[in-house]
């Protein structure tokens, strides 16, 4: 695809972002569009968000993982994005919805916290636990500029892996003292129980979901960075929520996580 599509693209992504509006699917329009393409076209998104809006990255994030997911939106590989400061609520956060999201479904996940780079391809399992400082809790509030989650891989790739927003968990523990395929987690809407899933629904295992990215990033020169946030997929179906929801999820021997719409 030519550069200068690549660039109209992300420019209307961005828009869409920011006049909370969507777009009909890339893959329908552009024909003969590739994940590559669809790379370029976040790259740019993203860097509307840096330059325009003094975002930063803090992260990455890993998609579309688990097999209830992918069933969902029919889209059968991971996806891939970049997560920034602006994207982070504190455990327990009103979140709002107007002005601020368009069509939001909550995941819940195991997420990363690096204590040293990580640079792909090459990266195995063992290198992710050893690059990583904590785990803990998390939702992810993912939401998509693609008119009713529409979506092929390429189309959820272009628009930063349909990145929304997330709650960290405050209670971070150190992975070499867990079982990761083997953790349980249990979400509630509303106070009711929603549904539950295990580490292992992220590829098998959540460093095995982590060490692909790092693998797939560093194909594209781009570096896991000391400090990160890395979101490893949901372990549960996608949930979505509305203004007045509460969602909280709870890892066996871990902890847990909240958050409310507004």
């Amino acid at each position: 695809m030519h550069k200068e599509r690549i660039k109209e693209l992300g420019d209307e992504l961005y828009q869409a972002l920011r006049t909370q509006s969507t777009l009909g699917p890339l893959t329908e329009r552009e024909g003969d569009i590739t994940i590559e393409d669809a790379y370029h076209i976040s790259l740019r998104m993203v860097s509307q968000r840096l330059n325009l809006d003094g975002e930063r990255i803090v992260g990455k994030k890993i998609g579309v993982t688990s097999k209830p997911v992918q069933d969902m939106l029919k889209v059968f590989q991971p996806d891939f994005g970049f997560l920034t400061d602006k994207m982070e609520y504190a455990d327990g956060a009103n979140i709002p919805i107007a002005g601020n999201m368009i069509q939001p479904r909550a995941e819940g996940e195991i997420a990363f916290r690096l204590k040293q780079d990580l640079v792909g391809p090459g990266v195995t399992e063992q290198d992710v636990l050893d690059a990583t400082a904590t785990i803990m809790p998390c939702f992810e509030i993912v939401d998509s500029r693609i008119h009713n989650w529409n979506i092929k891989i390429q189309d959820t790739v272009a628009d930063n892996a349909s990145c929304g927003v997330y709650v960290l968990g405050t209670n971070e523990v150190d992975p070499h003292d867990f079982d990761l395929p083997n953790l349980k987690m249990t979400v509630f809407k509303n106070g009711e129980f929603n549904s539950e899933g295990m580490g292992s629904a992220v590829q098998g295992n959540p460093l095995t979901a982590v060490a692909w990215l790092a693998n797939t990033l560093g194909e594209f020169g781009i570096p896991f960075k000391a400090g990160e946030i890395i979101l490893s997929g949901s372990l549960v179906p996608l949930i979505p929520v509305v203004a007045g929801d509460e969602m909280s999820l709870v890892i066996e021997g871990i902890g847990g996580c909240r958050c409310k719409f507004v």
